[in-house]
């Protein structure tokens, strides 16, 4: 293969531009420092050499940094995704290596052709920003120095043309795009009869000798989480502001330096019946207003206006509400409703109204000119308000207090929290992200309880329910193996599950034996088995079989011959035995030069993603022979070590 790369006279540029640029930033993205030294020690370990290159501890470390930065992985996962990293790391540097080695170059009219194509920002209008202002870019967005920046882009445009090369060397058959077509387009239809683990667990004896003895067997998937007892002090802010109570020369005065806040305009309670006239044709301008004035007669002839609005108003916000509108004040409705709305009397109907939305009949049914508001009437209101505002400062007041003091004597949160009035909680033995009496499932208060040590206090936490709480730790029982009291439900739950996956298992490979004895009459055996026969629907291999599940786990239905019984096929808690009914082959005739060209498209990349990883191993593999590969397995090992632990 290396010959097939070396025997061509000049290496054809390979790049797409959308493709460089993302590849670029986001290898950019990873070499901003994280907080590392620059000095000497584990971090320049080397875990391998390739050439004279070399990729050290901190190369990783940057890369895992900006891995879980951008959140590609959990921050769990992490001791599983840095072995990858790091393989694909040897991988991508061994290819650079063997592109400078086979005569691929990029040259600078490479590069600032590169640069032109993807950062149209280092040159508006054309211009080169300049070098002082492209570095200052680079610092400022990518954190990253001009050499750097363009030794990782040559390093891309490099492993781009390689792909390039592979690209070139792959050919796509006509046979092989019908092979495709054809595959893709071929449909089956089978019948099956599931058999359920679930519906089999009622016939799954279990005794206690073994649930013991599948423990035994099982032992070490079985640990108790870490357990934690805390006292919690609860400020509720209901509780106390029953508590509170303000004095009705406060409230007035409150209310007199305040009474703009209870100025009322001038406003109307109307309701309304609206004939639409958005969207209708001129034409029909005459007829709806016909209408609504024969709503209005019925309405002056004593119908109830009420039962008009909501049979015939189209105003959706306000039918099915007999045409309320509430109360509404000026500035609120177009000019000519609010004209209308304004000027009728308590209970007076007025004419048909036309505005920008239709044909209106408005009937006020109360009036009230602009006021303030009486003291008596916003009595209540500010009351509350004054309450809760008080009740508030006090919580926080009383829970930072508390905190304070728990800090001080964590073994006092039962006199602490009488002295100040709060709620004493006490929970016993109570594990992660379980709910908590008085203030359920909070993950705020679960984070903060966690590690912490016998007589730690949390800060000053607001959970669900208007509370503030602060806790101490009392207890903590650590993760341990659990005992078989501990667990028991749990195993006889698994070991009843297995048993009745067992069965299920065992129930199809029966049924599977009889079909094929019985000629592939998957019906009657079915039947003398007492199970139901259902039918999927037409489906490809690319689809999903209705009542089974996702056609690859049904690869057999396409392999074998109508007729043909095939099984078990096991998805989660079911197990199947199916019946080929039929198969739909693929109209070739649909297969016109718009699908030919995608389908070796897609052919061409599957071959060439297969190809590169191929020729990714040979260099890999020739590298190592030759020397010019070496990898420290012992730093690696102790990089993974890290993470995971």
């Amino acid at each position: 293969m290396f010959n097939l790369f070396r025997s061509r006279a000049k290496v054809k540029q390979y790049m797409m531009g959308g493709l460089l640029l993302l590849v670029a930033l986001s290898m950019v993205t990873y070499l901003i420092p994280g907080g590392y030294s620059s000095s000497g020690g584990s971090q320049d370990q080397v875990i391998a050499q390739i050439g004279k290159e070399t990729l050290t501890v901190r190369d990783v470390q940057q890369q895992m940094q900006a891995a879980m930065r951008n959140k590609k992985f959990p921050a769990e996962m992490a001791g599983y995704y840095v072995g990858q990293l790091i393989d694909e790391l040897i991988n991508t540097r061994s290819l650079v290596y063997e592109a400078k080695r086979m005569g691929i170059e990029v040259t600078d009219a490479d590069l600032a052709g590169a640069l032109r194509a993807n950062f149209p920002m280092l040159f508006p209008n054309g211009q080169f920003v300049g070098k002082d202002a492209y570095a200052a870019i680079l610092e400022q967005q990518q954190g990253m120095t001009i050499p750097d920046f363009e030794t990782e882009l040559r390093q891309q445009l490099l492993l781009s043309r390689l792909n390039g090369l592979v690209d070139d060397s792959v050919i796509v058959t006509p046979d092989e795009v019908a092979r495709e077509f054809r595959n893709k387009n071929e449909k089956v239809k089978l019948e099956y009869v599931a058999l359920s683990s679930d519906k089999l667990r009622s016939e799954v004896n279990i005794t206690p000798d073994q649930v013991r003895a599948y423990f035994e067997r099982a032992r070490s998937q079985y640990q108790t989480p870490e357990k934690r007892s805390f006292d919690m002090l609860v400020a509720d802010e209901t509780k106390l502001g029953q508590k509170i109570t303000i004095p009705d020369d406060e409230l007035r005065r409150i209310y007199e330096a305040n009474k703009d806040q209870y100025r009322v305009p001038e406003r109307v309670h109307v309701r309304h019946i609206l004939l639409k006239t958005t969207d209708k044709p001129k034409d029909d301008l005459p007829k709806i207003q016909a209408r609504a004035e024969d709503l209005l007669k019925q309405l002056n002839a004593g119908a109830d206006f009420s039962e008009l609005a909501k049979k015939n108003s189209e105003d959706p916000g306000s039918a099915a509400k007999g045409g309320d509108l509430g109360w509404i004040t000026r500035g609120q409705t177009v000019p000519a409703f609010e004209s209308a709305a304004f000027s009728l009397k308590p209970q007076e109907l007025s004419g048909v109204i036309k505005t920008e939305y239709g044909f209106h009949i408005l009937q006020v049914l109360g009036k009230e000119d602009a006021h303030i508001k009486p003291f008596e009437e916003v009595k209540d209101q500010i009351a509350q308000e004054r309450k809760r505002q008080q009740v508030i400062d006090d919580m926080q007041k009383l829970a930072d207090q508390a905190h304070d003091e728990l800090v001080k004597q964590p073994q006092q949160a039962a006199e602490i929290a009488s002295r100040l009035g709060l709620d004493l909680v006490r929970v016993e033995h109570a594990e992660p992200e379980k709910p908590v009496p008085e203030i359920g499932t909070s993950p705020d208060f679960s984070a903060a309880i966690s590690g912490l040590p016998r007589g730690g206090v949390t800060p000053v936490l607001q959970v669900s329910g208007n509370k503030l709480v602060v806790a101490v730790v009392t207890d903590v029982v650590p993760v341990h193996p659990s005992a078989l009291a501990e667990v028991e439900g749990q195993v006889r739950t698994a070991l009843t599950n297995q048993r009745a996956s067992d069965l299920a298992m065992s129930r199809a490979k029966e049924l599977l034996e009889r079909v094929k004895a019985a000629h592939g009459d998957l019906k009657k055996v079915a039947q003398e088995m007492g199970l139901e026969v259902k039918t999927t629907q037409e489906f490809t291999r690319d689809g999903a079989a209705d009542g089974i599940g996702p056609a690859s786990l049904l690869q057999a239905a396409f392999e074998q011959p109508v007729g043909s019984v095939f099984g078990p096929v096991a998805l989660d808690t079911q197990r199947f035995v199916c019946e080929i009914e039929s198969k739909i082959p693929a109209d070739m005739t649909k297969l016109d030069a718009a699908s030919r060209s995608a389908l070796r498209s897609e052919i061409k990349s599957e071959k060439g993603r297969e190809r590169m990883g191929l020729f990714t191993d040979s260099v890999r593999n020739a590298l190592i022979r030759e020397g010019k590969l070496k990898i420290h397995q012992r730093v690696m090992d102790q990089v993974v070590g890290n993470y995971r632990s």
